[in-house]
């Protein structure tokens, strides 16, 4: 993926003209012209022309080389979220197919939630869905990430750590799962620089210190390869393939080593014309150089369920160091790179087959659909989807030599249940490796199970749902016992959520109420609180979940009554002394004569969003609104709000604590304190340590007037070499 290179559209419709029909390119113009007309006078973060953020999505796609639909999807994805654009209005304009895959990528805007985190779990919810009809939608949610993340350092820090987590946790994952793996090591060594710029940096100058030596050692080693090739007359390609950071980050935490203890940061890629070739190749390797025992996969007789295919070896190269080589063929290298796109049909009605061979294998995105229907709250679907997709996998056969994907930690019921539900429920023992195993034990890759069953079952036991590991089979079980007990879970159910309730210490009577049972259940999609009550008798959603929505309303209006009383003891506290000296550079909304201090663990200054907090007998003390001793719900019902007087002065000044980390140099404390003299910053204090990862943490407190003045003082320390991140700190 080109990641320097900001195109135009030009080059777009020139990229798509290398493999569209001419009137296919008609189209696709058509899309930019009128996503250009919508997001007119429309500006990003960094103050470029919004225009150029679906200029880059649609150009991805095209790297890509998907249909026409989906290229002009890129272009006008974000038209209804951001402009007056409608659905129908697409549809009409383009057709029903565009307006589909622009409707999977939007956002859900006109709904009110309870938090960001519950929109953004429906938000996600939709996406999957829509994904599940139509996988394209995915690819252009893909490119429309990796661009944020090629420009996320136009956001403030907070936002870059969400957005990059959320890529780590979702969009990463199911870039492999898609077989693409241009776009997943780009959003994960991304993500690593926000989530962990220390480590990233330290990673990125480990290896530069000892690139021209691997570079030498890698062109040795190509050099032989070909030689030994030319030998035998198979003609190839040979490089050197680069690790990627995020890649030897994780190992480097996973098996806690350091970087110099990591030995394949060397790796080779030979492509070859033909299967025959990619072992006669591996056969020549292993002549050449000493194979490294249970190193050696292959992935072209047993594909992974994305389609990768590749010979994998790992040999004892010339300087005695472990050397990776992958051996695949052109196709291979394709589908490898660009994993689903390569099989999308886009030219020739023969590729169809092909496409819908891709698709059947895809299995795990139609069982979302099911997944999401039986999940009635779109945060557990988010971290049942999380658990059951994104974890690591292991491979099982079935007797007749298939391979089953299934989730690490899986046990032969969720084998049972992959294959079929009715297999599932008529369970009664399995046998794997022909021997005979618990039903609780955990599959390992290689396996091969065999599940017993019975006609006159009595079904799977509550028990299973401890130990299954896959949401398909907690699914599956949970469906059972709903038809089957009914009445008994609503029994259940409603002496569950008022066990819940007593906990929470309201009164049953104000929160079980028609009206409040019919909102909470409206919220989490039930029909009827009948159907409620059965959800949690038969564990389909939680009696806390349940007893936190009805009791809010009572909360609620317990936290408005606390804070009239708390409002109203400081009124009287102002009544019985003299006025106070108004030096805070804060006033309260709406109330006079209040004593203000400025709290010491986050250290406000003007510019600053900030809350005011009634403190008993002293006042308000004034924070910043994202100071963690401020979020708790005690305090919640006791905030104010409160704002800056003026915009600060240069009479008068605020302490800040910073905090500055990078790489351990001689001369990296002076070149700070200086660069801060500079700016005629009071330093009122400093201290330093170093670690054995060569990392630098220095601590400094400064007095400044307001938040530009902070600004400056932090861009200018940033722009010293090797140091990694500034921030301010909160006791």
């Amino acid at each position: 993926m080109s990641t320097d290179n900001i195109l135009t559209a030009e080059d777009v419709i020139q990229g798509a003209s290398k493999y569209l029909p001419e009137k296919d390119v008609d189209f696709v113009q058509r899309a930019y012209h009128y996503a250009e007309n919508a997001h007119r006078e429309q500006f990003r973060k960094s103050g470029e022309p919004y225009i150029n953020h679906p200029i880059q999505v649609a150009s991805i796609l095209v790297e890509l080389e998907m249909d026409p639909a989906t290229v002009s999807c890129g272009f006008l994805h974000d038209v209804v979220e951001d402009t007056n654009v409608t659905i129908e209005d697409l549809e009409d304009e383009f057709n029903a197919e565009v307006a589909m895959l622009v409707d999977g990528v939007t956002k859900l805007g006109k709904i009110k939630y309870k938090s960001k985190e519950a929109q953004q779990a429906e938000n996600h919810r939709k996406m999957f869905v829509a994904m599940a009809k139509d996988i394209r939608v995915i690819l252009i949610k893909l490119a429309d990430r990796l661009h944020n993340m090629r420009t996320l350092k136009h956001l403030p820090p907070p936002k870059q750590r969400r957005i990059a987590n959320e890529t780590l946790e979702i969009f990463a994952p199911i870039a492999h799962r898609l077989g693409i793996s241009t776009i997943k090591w780009e959003l994960e060594d991304t993500a690593l620089r926000y989530l962990n710029p220390q480590q990233y940096y330290r990673i990125v100058n480990l290896m530069k210190q000892k690139r021209n030596e691997r570079e030498y050692y890698i062109h040795d080693v190509v050099d032989e390869i070909h030689q030994q090739l030319n030998d035998v007359n198979i003609q190839a390609e040979i490089s050197g393939r680069p690790k990627h950071l995020y890649s030897i980050y994780r190992k480097m935490v996973m098996q806690n080593k350091q970087f110099n203890e990591i030995y394949d940061l060397l790796a080779v890629r030979v492509i070859v014309n033909s299967i025959k070739d990619c072992y006669a190749v591996l056969g020549i390797i292993h002549t050449c150089w000493k194979p490294m025992p249970g190193r050696f996969k292959d992935y072209i007789a047993m594909p992974k369920p994305n389609l990768y295919q590749s010979l994998h070896t790992t040999v004892i190269g010339p300087k005695g160091d472990p050397l990776e080589v992958q051996i695949r063929t052109k196709d291979m290298h394709e589908i490898a790179e660009f994993g689903i796109a390569a099989h999308w049909a886009y030219k020739e009605d023969k590729q169809l087959d092909k496409k819908r061979s891709f698709e059947d294998k895809l299995t795990w995105f139609r069982e979302i659909l099911e997944w999401q229907n039986d999940t009635h709250d779109a945060e557990e679907f988010m971290e049942t989807l999380k658990m059951d997709l994104f974890s690591d996998m292991v491979y099982v056969f079935t007797p007749k030599g298939d391979v089953l994907e299934l989730p690490s930690g899986s046990v032969p019921i969720d084998f049972a249940y992959r294959i079929h539900t009715e297999i599932g429920n008529q369970t009664i023992g399995s046998k794997v490796n022909g021997k005979m195993e618990p039903l609780d034990y955990q599959l390992k890759t290689g396996d091969i199970v065999e599940i017993m069953t019975s006609k006159h079952s009595y079904g799977p036991s509550r028990d299973w749902l401890k130990i299954t590991k896959t949401s398909q089979a907690k699914n599956k079980i949970k469906q059972f016992f709903k038809k089957q007990q009914r009445e008994e879970n609503i029994a259940k159910g409603k002496e569950q959520i008022e066990k819940e309730l007593n906990q929470l210490n309201v009164d049953l009577k104000e929160v079980l109420t028609p009206e409040n049972l019919r909102k909470v259940g409206e919220k989490f999609n039930f029909n009827n609180e009948e159907d409620m009550y059965a959800a949690v008798g038969y564990q389909g959603i939680t009696a806390a979940q349940i007893a936190t929505r009805l009791a809010d309303k009572v909360k609620k209006q317990k936290k408005t009554q606390d804070f009239e009383k708390a409002l109203e003891e400081v009124k009287q506290e102002v009544g019985s002394r003299k006025k106070p000296k108004a030096d805070s550079g804060v006033k309260v909304k709406g109330v006079d004569n209040l004593l203000i201090r400025l709290s010491k663990c986050c250290n406000p200054v003007p510019g600053d969003e900030i809350v005011g907090y009634i403190t008993k007998g002293r006042g308000v003390s004034v924070h910043r609104a994202d100071c963690p001793n401020v979020k708790t719900d005690e305090i919640q019902g006791r905030l104010l709000e409160v704002e800056w007087e003026g915009a600060g002065s240069d009479s008068k000044q605020f302490s800040v604590d910073i905090e500055i980390s990078g790489y351990d140099r001689h001369g990296l404390l002076n070149e700070v304190l200086q660069v801060i003299n500079e700016t005629k910053t009071s330093i009122t204090a400093v201290t330093g340590k170093s670690d054995q990862k060569q990392m630098a943490t220095i601590n400094i407190t400064i007095m400044i007037h307001n938040i530009s003045h902070l600004r400056k003082i932090v861009d200018r320390v940033k722009q010293i070499p090797d140091v990694y991140t500034v921030r301010r700190k909160i006791q």
